[in-house]
């Protein structure tokens, strides 16, 4: 009977070696879990804050997308202002120069008239 009680304690001696084991190993996972648990807890706070500022980031650009658009059409419009002022003013030189020289050739006309 003592043989059998020396191998039921051999048999329990290596059971709770075992268990121990078993036991160091969970904590070395749970371990890895934690670091692993606020390394994710990061990351979420990290794509939170990037998200926010990428939202941001968006409606800063949707404001200035349009202000540009404002600029581009303020633009085309005192361009097309411009021009019409241009022809304007070079319909106005024209006739200018066509009423001055009609004038001058009157003027030369009659004076010629009055030496002769």
């Amino acid at each position: 009977m003592s043989r059998e009680g020396a191998t039921l304690q051999t048999y329990n001696n290596e059971l709770v070696t075992c268990i121990e084991e078993l036991c160091a190993k969970r904590e070395e996972i749970q371990q890895q879990i934690s670091d692993e648990e606020k390394k994710r807890n990061n990351l979420q706070h990290d794509i939170q804050m990037l998200s926010n500022q990428l939202a941001e980031l968006n409606e800063s650009l949707s404001e200035k997308i349009a202000v540009r658009e404002e600029y581009d059409k303020l633009i085309r419009e005192t361009q097309d202002a411009y021009m019409k002022i241009l022809k304007s003013s070079q319909a106005l030189l024209g006739l200018v120069k066509t009423e001055s020289s009609k004038l001058s050739q009157k003027n030369f006309t009659e004076k010629d008239a009055k030496d002769s």
